[in-house]
């Protein structure tokens, strides 16, 4: 049985020191953003190494910022997210307030 998940894929990744960081993108298999305020991007792990498998493109699993535009029931809605460094954390770069 195969699975096939419809996830926002992370199109850039600015998070050099994060091990699943290689050339500007993350190879982790889903990420989750977030707690109730933040859109940190909660798979950040730092270490001296990186992944070696480069072939998976990480998606969006979860996204735990209800005050985003783009959280449609704990899931991204937008097409694809960029992550990147503010304020010293790892940040969905396109988390939209909602209004």
């Amino acid at each position: 049985m195969e699975l096939t998940i419809d996830m926002p894929l992370i199109r850039h990744c600015d998070v050099s020191e994060c091990i699943y960081n290689r050339q500007s993108a993350c190879h982790a298999k889903a990420i989750t953003i977030g707690d109730a305020a933040t859109p940190a991007c909660d798979t950040f792990l730092s270490a001296s190494g990186h992944v070696k498998n480069a072939t998976i493109q990480a998606g969006v699993g979860a996204c735990k910022v209800s005050g985003c535009n783009y959280n449609a029931d704990f899931e991204c809605s937008a097409q694809s997210i960029s992550v990147g460094h503010s304020g010293g954390n790892s940040l969905c770069m396109t988390y939209m307030p909602r209004r």
